[in-house]
């Protein structure tokens, strides 16, 4: 059940957002009980905190370590991995990271970090593919590995929330634009695979 009601949560909020679901919206997505709810979560907002976990563990962070492809092209499939899942939804859900954090920022300290610490691993995860891609000559900008991937992160983020508000692709196009401005693919690793 409390798996059912997470299925159900990761929907809700990511579609109506945190203050948008009741948790009788939920309870009922879910095809449970009501009283239920409180058998398997303190509250809404420990809910939520789960919910971004497995959207966390959705997000196919895991593809940025497989060294089996080359940097740039790595972080090229995460961010369209990321791109097709904004287009799978019509541009209409944006990311869950930063929906949580512009509704509830000022709501809840719990969202608010959980937020930020959603956000900095992912940055973690991006810098060392950075330095590979610059050991390898594939990055054109001499900015430090961990600010460039908080900005990426942070960049990723905007794109987001503007391809929701246009409902279109263009947003996206602007940062794999920007992208590619700064990165360029090691020819000699591609032409080998």
């Amino acid at each position: 059940m409390r798996e059912q009601l997470i299925e159900a949560a990761v929907d809700y909020f990511h579609e109506h957002g945190f203050n948008g679901s009741g948790i009788k919206d939920i309870t009922d997505a879910a095809g449970t009980p009501k009283g239920s709810f409180y058998n398997h979560f303190d509250s809404k907002e420990a809910m939520a905190v789960e919910v971004m976990n497995r959207y966390a563990d959705s997000r196919q962070m895991g593809m940025l370590a497989d060294e089996s492809v080359p940097p740039v092209e790595r972080m090229r499939k995460h961010f369209d991995y990321l791109a097709a899942d904004l287009e799978r939804f019509d541009y209409a859900r944006g990311c869950m990271f930063g929906n949580f954090g512009a509704e509830l920022s000022t709501q809840s300290s719990v969202i608010r970090d959980e937020v930020d610490t959603k956000l900095a691993r992912w940055a973690s995860l991006l810098a060392p593919v950075l330095k590979e891609a610059r050991a390898a000559g594939s990055l054109k900008s001499d900015m430090d590995d961990p600010l460039l991937a908080r900005f990426l992160v942070s960049s990723w983020e905007g794109v987001a929330m503007l391809a929701k508000v246009t409902r279109s692709r263009a947003p996206i196009d602007d940062f794999f634009a920007m992208f590619d401005s700064i990165a360029t693919q090691d020819r000699r690793r591609t032409k080998k695979r």
